[in-house]
Parts: structure tokens; C-alpha cells; sequence
């Protein structure tokens, strides 16, 4: 029997390094298929995704929202929880509306940190795209006025003396009472739904293997980490990979559904009658 051979997407944050290091390894059973892994930020996953050029990917749950046509969402391997929510950061402190008009540093046009910037406030409009891990120089050097950061930085600004305006991930539990939804694991419908469901067993072993055996990736982890200290990729893992990673849940897809609600409310992603699940 050939292997049927996809490509995977994720980037080089460590929860992801993490989660699918068995997968990449051949440390769990995959159904007979061939993961080729494609290592990229989150926003070029989020582009690759919306240019159908990945089979599976991790992407933001923003991006989801315009690919729910093309991608079914897997229910392990996700990125969802409390308290570990984007941080609008300047260099002074301010009350975030006063940032209306000013440049405002975002780690990506899809990302789930923008989507929630933008539901908080709708006048927000000024922003810079660059790279996550750009955004703090940006604001420390004067080229923007603050800055929404995401992965390591959020446990690493106050060391350059950086100040935190708001915290999404707060803003969104007291306004609904429910976990945040940063980003998912999408497959490609057209696959067929016993790829699918292939895919979405080897996927969960993965969590599994990975979470009942937290040191075993630690040398991938790093070799692909823009953080190398060890501390901020064990505090970055411990936020991220949780119990939700494992299987979203009923409170994980209700989570998922209300912002997809908000979002299309809003009209910052396209209404759709897809299914979030093939199976």
C-alpha cells in the first residue's frame, strides 16, 4: 500500500513544536499518511490556508472564518483557553480608545489577535501589519504607537519596560464567560471524510503522546523557537496546550461558534452555512 503523503502546516511556537512533534516523528500511529511539515508564522499559514495550498494547517480562528467552504476544523490541537489573550502594549501608558487614528502594530491581517482588537473597538483602524516578533522594536523605537503581541512576547514586554493596555483574552471572558479561540487545526474537505477522520485520530494521539511526554520534544522545540530560554518556552507551552488541545468540547465549540457569530456580525468574515466539523 503507498502512503498517502499531505502537507502540514504549523509554525515554530513552541505549543505547536510541542503538539505535533510525535506526529512529525512517526511516534503515533498516522493510518498509513505521510505528514510533510511546512514550518511558517502564523500569518503565512493563515495566506497559505485562504490560497488552498496546504491539505492540514494550524490556522487563526479568524482565518477560519474565510475558509469554512474549503476547510473542516479537527477537534484537537488547538489553541484555547483563559487568561492567555493578546496584549495592546505601548511604551506609556493610556487608555486604549485614545489610540484612535494612531498606528497600532498587528501581528497579521487574519490572525484572531486583530479580529478581537477590532470587535473591541471598531474605530481602531491604523494598522501596521509586521511580523509578531517585530512588534515590541516597533514600539520601543518610536515607529508605532503601541503594538499587539502575541506567543512569546506576551511574557517577555515588561522585561524591556513596556506597558500592557488591555488584555484580549480578559476583554473577551467577561464579555461572554467563555474560553478564547486563538487558532485550529483545519483539514482539507475535498480529502474526503475517511482522510479525515485519519487525519484527526493521528492528531489527537499526537496531543496525547506529546502532553504524557512534555520533555521528550524539548530539542525540536528549541531548534524552531524565536525564544530560546527555557522558562519562557515551558510558561509558553503550560498556556497553550491544554485540555481544550486534547478535544475542543462542548464549551471549546461554542467558544469557536460565538466568535465566528460576532465576526460575521461585523461583517469582518463572510457569512457560511459549512459545518465547522466533517465528522
Amino acid at each position: 500500500m503507498v502512503a498517502k503523503k499531505l502537507t502540514l502546516g504549523f509554525s515554530p511556537c513552541p505549543n505547536d513544536t510541542f503538539t505535533f512533534y510525535p506526529l512529525v516523528h512517526n511516534l503515533v500511529d498516522t493510518g498509513g499518511l505521510v505528514c510533510l511539515e511546512r514550518l511558517e508564522d502564523i500569518e503565512t499559514l493563515n495566506r497559505l490556508a485562504l490560497a488552498g495550498a496546504l491539505d492540514i494547517s494550524k490556522v487563526s480562528y479568524h482565518a477560519f472564518g474565510h475558509i469554512r467552504e474549503e476547510y473542516a476544523l479537527l477537534r484537537s490541537g488547538s489553541a484555547l483557553g483563559r487568561g492567555c489573550g493578546p496584549l495592546l502594549i505601548a511604551s506609556e501608558k493610556c487608555d486604549p480608545q485614545t489610540l484612535r487614528g494612531k498606528s497600532i502594530a498587528v501581528p497579521g491581517r487574519y490572525t484572531t489577535a486583530l479580529l478581537l482588537l477590532q470587535l473591541f473597538d471598531p474605530e481602531l483602524e491604523n494598522f501596521i501589519i509586521m511580523p509578531f516578533n517585530e512588534i515590541m522594536d516597533a514600539v520601543l523605537n518610536g515607529t508605532v504607537d503601541a503594538g499587539l503581541i502575541i506567543h512569546e512576547s506576551r511574557f517577555t514586554y515588561h522585561g524591556f519596560g513596556l506597558h500592557k493596555l488591555l488584555d484580549l483574552g480578559e476583554w473577551w471572558e467577561q464579555e461572554t464567560g467563555l474560553p478564547l479561540p486563538l487558532g485550529g487545526i483545519v483539514a482539507r474537505r475535498s480529502l474526503g471524510t475517511e482522510t479525515v477522520v485519519a487525519i484527526e485520530r493521528a492528531l489527537l494521539g499526537a496531543v496525547e503522546y506529546a502532553r504524557s511526554s512534555p520533555d521528550e520534544a524539548a530539542r525540536y522545540i528549541g531548534e524552531h523557537a524565536q525564544e530560546m530560554r527555557p522558562d519562557v518556552c515551558a510558561a509558553h507551552i503550560a498556556l497553550y496546550v491544554n485540555d481544550f488541545s486534547t478535544d475542543l468540547g462542548d464549551e471549546g465549540v461554542q467558544a469557536i461558534e460565538r466568535l465566528l457569530q460576532l465576526a460575521e456580525q461585523a461583517k469582518i468574515i463572510p457569512p457560511s452555512s459549512a459545518p465547522l466539523f466533517m465528522t
